[in-house]
């Protein structure tokens, strides 16, 4: 027990003190911080695709540079662009704005502006952004250059994105840059919600059976939300990754619906411990039912070295006195007819009785081994019961007993081993002859009861105590009354007869008290045996 018990705490300990360092170190969250920046560098690549791919297919629906007056057309069809420009030159920038928006003097004031500045840049360094233009083709694949704009709004800056591309047309005789802008009511209204749905999908803020994560978009200057997905319950962020190309000054950020990093691994740390704890309480319970299974298998071996010792015994006896006559009779000594049958009949008795000893060490042993087999035949009970008694009477009668058979008439016939149930009768009825030291007494009795067949032994001996009742079909096991212990037996009987009745599908039970005999049942059920098969079947 001690080599299991030791390295099993050890164990413990070890597990115990390595959680503390978990907990300590915050391990956890560190991997769940890392895996949602995981989950935000997967969610950045599907909205950066899906906002290249919608502003691709707006370029290419975009007026070349000669015909910029297209560009009112343009916006028509493209409610979610605020503005529209093509350069085509210094100092040559058409530029219009969104027209059903042209009656908020904010939004009008707002275009100005954006056109006053783009025209500077692109007559200073429109070489240079055609170039960046042309390296992004060359390296990325892509036609479009997608970059920050901040307006001033009220007191607050607004986010906006700004698209740069070469126009149709353009030559490096006759350079030309084009562009439009997303308005920041777009992205945050529409662009950005269904991309972060489109990432997290199927999203559902009242179910509470498991952590949704939910994801943010927010601005970099001053940390305010910008769009969110469904299950976003407010509060900041607690993982956050900043956009490295298209949207630059935004950021992205997770959490989980109704929890935090913290609660999960206070959670998980928790469910640790406990399953620690259960794990100590099994191996300490292991321990104490190892200790139990050792007790009880040096009592199994003091009651097999009894048993030898019973059975040694038991067949000395019976040999000893076959010898004994057998050589009185060879030798011619009895010369009186009477007295020679008599001790024929003693030779007789004590074989049978040598017999039987040695079938019930040979079932005993094909049972432990599994390879005891059972012959299940139709066999009238009541005529196998009969003729079992009939074979037994004269001991029970020279034994002093008063007998008393009740065998009930038309009972069914039952599928059995004839020659196993025989042997369990015998068994019964050879323990209630041994045991039954003032009162002689002995009933066997044979009746259906509904859709079983109950086989009663009924004795008037020594009895057993309650206490004892639950041990006596266990192998080895006798009773501790003194009467039992000196009176030679094997322990086997009762043990034999319990394995053959439940082999048949039926049950064996006990009825007794101290001093006031015993009834043993057998009960056999009457369907269950029906569907047994013919030939021998191993139990």
């Amino acid at each position: 027990m001690l080599a299991v018990m030791i390295p099993a705490s050890a164990l413990i300990l070890v597990s115990a003190y390595h959680l503390r360092t978990i907990q300590r170190e915050k391990a956890i969250e560190a991997v769940i911080q890392r895996d949602y920046q995981q989950v935000l560098a997967i969610a950045e690549k599907r909205i950066v695709e899906r906002a290249y791919e919608m502003t691709e297919e707006a370029r290419k629906q975009f007026p070349d540079m000669d015909h910029s007056d297209g560009l009112g057309t343009f916006l028509t069809t493209h409610p979610e662009i605020a503005h529209a420009f093509v350069w085509t030159g210094k100092g040559d920038l058409d530029f219009q704005s969104q027209s059903s928006r042209m009656s908020d003097p904010e939004f009008i004031g707002e275009g100005k502006k954006i056109s006053w500045d783009l025209r500077n840049w692109f007559d200073e360094d429109s070489k240079e952004y055609i170039s960046k233009l042309k390296k992004i083709e060359a390296t990325e694949g892509r036609r479009v250059y997608m970059t920050d704009h901040w307006v001033p709004r009220g007191d607050k800056w607004q986010y906006q994105t700004l698209v740069l591309f070469v126009p149709q047309g353009s030559t490096p005789e006759r350079p030309a840059l084009s562009g439009f802008i997303y308005d920041t009511d777009y992205l945050k209204s529409t662009f950005f919600p269904q991309a972060l749905n489109d990432v997290l999908p199927n999203q559902n803020p009242s179910d509470a059976s498991h952590p949704q994560p939910a994801i943010m978009v927010l601005t970099g200057k001053d940390q305010s939300p910008l769009a969110a997905s469904t299950c976003w319950d407010g509060g900041p962020p607690e993982v956050e990754r900043a956009f490295e190309s298209v949207f630059p000054g935004l950021i992205l950020g997770i959490n989980l619906h109704g929890t935090t990093i913290a609660s999960i691994s206070n959670r998980f740390l928790r469910s640790e411990f406990l399953i620690l704890c259960a794990l100590s309480l099994l191996m300490g319970g292991g321990m104490i039912l190892t200790y139990r299974n050792v007790a009880r298998e040096l009592a199994l071996a003091k009651l097999k070295s009894d048993f030898v010792s019973n059975v040694s015994h038991e067949l000395r006896t019976p040999l000893a006195l076959i010898r004994l006559y057998a050589e009185t009779l060879e030798l011619g000594r009895i010369s009186n007819p009477g007295k020679q049958q008599e001790y024929y009949k003693i030779i007789r008795k004590e074989s049978e009785r040598l017999t039987s000893l040695i079938n019930n060490i040979l079932d005993f042993s094909r049972i432990e081994s599994g390879k005891r087999e059972y012959s299940f035949r139709e066999t009238d009970v009541a005529d196998l019961v009969r003729s079992t008694l009939d074979s037994y009477r004269f001991e029970i009668e020279q034994n002093g007993f008063e007998f008393e058979q009740k065998i009930d008439n038309n009972l069914p016939q039952l599928r059995v081993d004839r020659e196993a149930i025989a042997r369990s009768l015998l068994n019964l009825v050879n323990n209630a002859v041994k045991y039954s030291a003032t009162e002689k007494y002995l009933g066997v009795h044979l009746y259906r009861n509904n859709s079983v067949v109950n086989l009663e032994v009924v004795d008037h001996g020594i009895g057993i105590a309650p206490k004892e009742q639950p041990k006596i079909f266990e192998k080895f096991y006798r009773v501790g009354d003194p009467l039992v212990h000196n009176t030679k037996g094997s322990g086997l009987g009762l043990s034999l007869v319990r394995h053959i009745v439940q082999a048949h599908g039926g049950e064996v039970a006990v009825e007794s008290a101290p001093g006031r005999g015993s009834k043993f049942i057998i009960t056999l059920p009457v369907q269950n045996l029906a569907a047994q098969p013919e030939e021998g079947v191993s139990a």
